[in-house]
């Protein structure tokens, strides 16, 4: 009896953005060490990570805020509005109203660039799948400049429009995605597959009008 071939998983695709070459180097080794994940190309600019995600079409986008011609805030926004990757940004912190342009422009994660290598590719990982990654840090960050009055705009309402329209069901899942858990761990303390997860979260995100679960995370923790 001939036995049946091992299934062979595509790698997850990766495309790096920052007009930095070393720290493209760097995260280059990051991703290689990874074995379930490939770097697909680099880009040194906004424009450029732009056109290469619509020609290269990676899983999720590597991306630096702060380049030439196209900064990152911009680039996010048309690859995320388009579709054709999901953006992990990787921030130094040096302007707050990047990371608010960031996150309104649809990105799925925001990381330090400072991370251990094991975190990025996990946050990679998790991007991927799905979920959101927000660096404690970041959160904080964010949040607490959203909450200060003149501090610069505000990453979201401190209560998003159209709560009045989600179920029972969809409020749990709003109050998860506000505790950073992941679809699995949703479906653990929710009772539900995380296909259900997946499919409440989407309906969340299109009835309060956001673009992504980080949006959600920081309007309820707001």
């Amino acid at each position: 009896m001939t036995e049946p071939a091992p299934t062979i998983l595509q790698p997850i695709t990766v495309l790096l953005a920052d007009d930095h070459a070393a720290i493209r180097l760097g995260m280059r080794m990051v991703v290689d060490t990874a074995p379930d994940m490939e770097v697909v190309g680099e880009a040194g600019d906004g424009a450029l990570t732009v056109g290469m995600a619509r020609t290269l079409r990676p899983d999720v986008v590597l991306m630096d805020l702060r380049m030439p011609v196209m900064d990152g805030v911009e680039a996010t926004r048309q690859i995320c509005s388009e579709g054709t990757a999901k953006v992990l940004v990787l921030t130094t912190f040096d302007h707050d109203s990047y990371l608010f342009g960031a996150l309104q422009g649809g990105a799925s994660g925001f990381l330090l660039k400072s991370a251990e290598p094991g975190a990025i590719t996990d946050a990679i990982r998790r991007v991927h799948d799905g979920d959101q990654v927000i660096a404690p840090e970041v959160t904080a960050r964010i949040v607490a400049a959203a909450l200060s009055p003149g501090s610069g705009p505000a990453a979201s309402p401190a209560e998003p429009p159209g709560l009045d329209l989600l179920t029972g069901r969809e409020r749990e899942v709003f109050e998860c995605l506000g505790g950073g858990l992941t679809n699995y761990s949703i479906g653990r303390q929710l009772g539900i597959s995380e296909a259900t997860v997946k499919t409440h979260v989407s309906r969340v995100l299109a009835k309060l009008g956001l673009q992504s679960r980080v949006q959600a995370a920081l309007f309820r923790r707001a």
